[in-house]
């Protein structure tokens, strides 16, 4: 009787240890994910040309978490005047520069872009230099739809270029 009672004893002083280290482990994981959530819902958001984007409403970039969205990249110059009006290829190259910088404000490069949307005014121009994509995706090219469209927000815009990017821990 007296060992039955001190192994009750016993399993009711490693239940009410386990329970604690379980509740304990449990507050733990929640203050973790709290921190994580707080930290990855704080959007930060880039500007690459102040005043052209205040003055058209967007933000040219957001970063939320691992997430980043990039509004699409025209062929402009910091005070937004189109730039190589009628020169596809050389627009298309302008887009890549500023999505370079806004990518490197990141810490990020174009590996880490996962969607590519390109939309063009004249998509039998842009299929001739579209190769110049090998040279900005030098590993793998990420998924994305080419969309030819009527018109873009000036009519000198041949195209424009929009990117998600995933940053990794």
């Amino acid at each position: 009787m007296k060992n039955r009672h001190l192994a009750y004893m016993a399993s009711i002083v490693l239940a009410a240890v386990l329970f604690s280290c379980q509740e304990q482990t449990q507050q733990s994981q929640e203050e973790v994910v709290t921190e994580m959530e707080s930290k990855s819902d704080t959007a930060e958001y880039f500007l690459l040309r102040p005043d052209v984007e205040k003055a058209y409403g967007y933000s040219h970039a957001v970063k939320i978490g691992n997430s980043i969205k990039v509004s699409g990249a025209v062929s402009m110059d910091d005070a937004g005047a189109p730039m190589a009006i009628g020169d596809i290829e050389k627009q298309m190259k302008n887009c890549y520069t500023d999505l370079r910088k806004i990518l490197e404000h990141y810490g990020c490069t174009f590996d880490d872009v996962v969607v590519e949307n390109i939309f063009t005014t004249d998509m039998a121009a842009f299929l001739e230099v579209a190769a110049y994509r090998g040279e900005i995706y030098t590993n793998h090219f990420p998924t994305g739809t080419w969309l030819g469209v009527k018109e873009l927000a000036l009519p000198e815009f041949l195209i424009e270029i929009e990117l998600e990017v995933h940053k990794a821990d």
